[in-house]
């Protein structure tokens, strides 16, 4: 039965409804992508913050259509672990969160039709795709979120993609160098989506889904998600030693007390409750080497 919610409690349930963990996913991409147009060009602001507000909202929708659709399958109770449950918890009603996503993509798709108009209209196509994507993970007939490919397309869309997007729309192109420096961002958000599916695996299972965790099973998801760490910072250092980067660039290694931190923790618990610092700790890898790769391509363009 649905509660009451206590006015003075109403609005940490929707903040708790975008899933605050994950909006880094979001918001470092863009401040990635921005950063690197410095070398070209003196980014627009007006786009930017336009860009950054988007991008935040469409990854806010996007983990209430994930709510919405996994209370609608009967995937979340009242002893779900995590923000997940937050409608059998507290009494949220299911139209009210589908509402408020489709109203945050609707907010979304206003921006992206200014920045386009100021950029090009070819982003309308792309904003659809991804707002698209964004909806089928959870939603649709056959969820992405059901499948192998969830660590994909979260980091090939919410990594890569925003952070191209970026850049994009203050340079008026994509280069080769911009695309490189995406790859961590991309392994990275594909790490928060396994974190998550790993902490959830029992449960996913029982409710039908296919997840890489699932396939791969817990102990190699674990070495999976290992890989997907050492492959973000590897790939920064590679770019040092070619020389596509200033060595300004390895403090992204400052960050790397997180993923192995998260690792320990998934490796020594198993219950879903005691794994949550784990995946704290790999959304704040992702945020910190985001953040730390950010202030190194500032410095590099400083220095040289």
């Amino acid at each position: 039965m649905q509660q009451t919610l206590k006015a003075d409690e109403g609005w940490r349930i929707w903040w708790q409804l975008t899933r605050p963990h994950t909006l880094t996913a979001s918001f470092v991409p863009v401040l990635l992508g921005t950063i690197i147009s410095l070398a070209e060009t003196r980014p627009n602001f007006t786009i930017f913050i336009l860009m950054m507000l988007a991008t935040l909202f469409l990854q806010a929708a996007t983990n209430m259509f994930n709510e919405y659709y996994d209370f609608k399958r009967g995937l979340d109770n009242e002893q779900s672990v995590g923000i997940g449950g937050t409608i059998v918890r507290n009494g949220v009603r299911p139209s009210s969160v589908l509402g408020l996503a489709l109203a945050l993509y609707g907010a979304a798709a206003l921006m992206g039709l200014y920045i386009a108009a100021n950029t090009s209209w070819w982003l309308l196509a792309v904003g659809g795709v991804a707002m698209a994507i964004g909806y089928l993970y959870t939603g649709g007939p056959l969820p992405i979120a059901y499948t192998p490919l969830g660590e994909l397309f979260s980091g090939v869309t919410m990594g890569m993609a925003i952070v191209l997007i970026s850049y994009f729309v203050q340079t008026g192109h994509v280069s080769g160098w911009a695309i490189a420096l995406s790859v961590p961002s991309m392994i990275l958000v594909g790490a928060i989506m396994m974190s998550n599916n790993i902490r959830d695996l029992e449960g996913d299972r029982k409710g039908g889904r296919k997840t890489l965790a699932i396939l791969a099973g817990r102990k190699n998801a674990i070495t999976i998600l290992l890989l997907f760490f050492a492959a973000s910072y590897l790939w920064i250092l590679a770019m040092v030693l070619t020389g596509s980067l200033t060595p300004w660039a390895l403090l992204v290694f400052l960050s790397s007390g997180k993923p192995i931190g998260a690792i320990r923790i998934f490796r020594k618990e198993n219950v879903p409750l005691k794994v949550m610092p784990a995946m704290k700790a790999t959304a704040q890898t992702n945020t910190f080497f985001g953040f730390l790769l950010c202030i190194g391509l500032l410095l590099g363009y400083w220095t040289n």
